[in-house]
């Protein structure tokens, strides 16, 4: 079957579908059963089967030092990862939507320099301690969000928002953000305090815990179907704002609200998580290349890849380095810019891959 019928076969594409749904729960399976902590894979599906079908057999699972490795410490941490990759991932596409730009990614408006920043003022100077233990999450989600607002408000000054002045904003503050995180850096001179946003900002999936997860997990769920939703409107963005008019569609007011979702999710991701870039690259722009520029299509998809790849990136981030763990976001960019190199050497630039 050659390239065009697989983007436009609908019995591929639901086959697809069912497939990363398989390896999504083959990759839960197996991610859960990797660490440090020698557990034989029974022990784990006896916890699990426990705690999450209720079997009563496998009752003396229900606490003890497995119970918790499984239960408390690795499981989150998978269901996390399922959250981040498929928020990361549906920022992109909707990112690259918006501007039009199948490289953008959701940290090129701002976004990851204003958590950067938020996290920088919590960690340095000590702000939002009053917000609890997780107050470093919080401040860089508020920097997020902020950021967010704020590129929306330059870029609509002296007439509406377009894709070029979006990226242009997004630039703009990218850089204000950048210049006063490091003039906090320099002016603190607390070397502790370095390497904690050193290693914040590099990301990592260790403080997993439930109380995220039931927060975040079900908010991306419902932000990637609101997007599967609006996938006209979105392919719409990619002829630009002059083809949407004369179609009878004025992109403005979707594009100030899909920003405003992606931010959030991005905000929630890093607040879970701390700064995990490349993903929302990567995942969108590979599917795009196979599957086509469809949003219907390429929405769920690049949601089941995201998140399949966060799995396996956790799971090897635990045991690549013996009694030790890797920041995700290093071993994200060691394994994806290569690839992503790859994809640019195979494939032509651009939206779906032929142009």
């Amino acid at each position: 079957m050659n390239k065009k019928s697989i983007k436009d076969s609908t019995p591929m594409y639901i086959g697809v579908v069912l497939t990363l749904l398989v390896i999504l729960v083959g990759s839960i399976m197996i991610s859960v059963t990797l660490g440090s902590a020698k557990i034989s894979v029974s022990e784990v599906y006896k916890v699990l089967g426990y705690k999450v079908l209720g079997i009563k057999a496998y009752s003396e699972y229900s606490s003890g030092p497995m119970h918790d490795v499984v239960w408390i410490i690795r499981f989150p941490r998978v269901v996390l990862a399922i959250a981040i990759g498929m928020s990361l991932s549906i920022s992109g596409v909707v990112m690259q939507a918006i501007v039009k730009n199948p490289l953008a990614d959701p940290y090129i408006l701002g976004i990851s320099s204003g958590a950067s920043l938020g996290a920088t003022f919590a960690i340095m100077l000590g702000f939002g301690a009053i917000l609890g233990g997780n107050f470093v999450g919080v401040m860089a989600f508020i920097g997020a969000l902020l950021v967010s607002f704020g590129v929306l408000l330059l870029a609509n000054i002296k007439g509406s928002a377009t894709s070029s002045k979006l990226i242009l904003a997004g630039m703009a503050l990218s850089a204000v953000c950048s210049s006063f995180s490091n003039f906090i850096i320099y002016i603190a001179n607390d070397k502790t305090g370095m390497q904690t946003v050193s290693y914040w900002l590099l990301g990592s999936l260790a403080g997993a815990k439930w109380e995220t997860d039931i927060i975040i997990l079900p908010i991306v769920i419902i932000a990637c179907l609101f997007f599967w939703s609006r996938y006209r409107v979105l392919n719409l963005m990619l002829l630009g704002d002059d083809v949407s008019i004369t179609l009878g569609t004025d992109l403005h007011k979707p594009r100030h609200i899909y920003l405003i979702i992606t931010s959030i999710m991005i905000g929630l991701s890093v607040y879970c998580a701390g700064v995990i870039g490349f993903v929302g690259l990567i995942i969108p722009h590979a599917v795009r290349m196979i599957f086509g520029t469809d949003h219907k299509k390429l929405i769920p998809i690049s949601a089941l890849v995201g998140s399949i790849f966060m799995i396996f990136a956790d799971a090897l981030s635990r045991i690549i380095i013996p009694n030790s763990e890797m920041p995700i976001g290093i071993l994200i960019s060691m394994v994806g810019a290569p690839v992503f190199i790859y994809l640019m050497v195979k494939r032509s630039y651009g939206f779906g891959g032929v142009e």
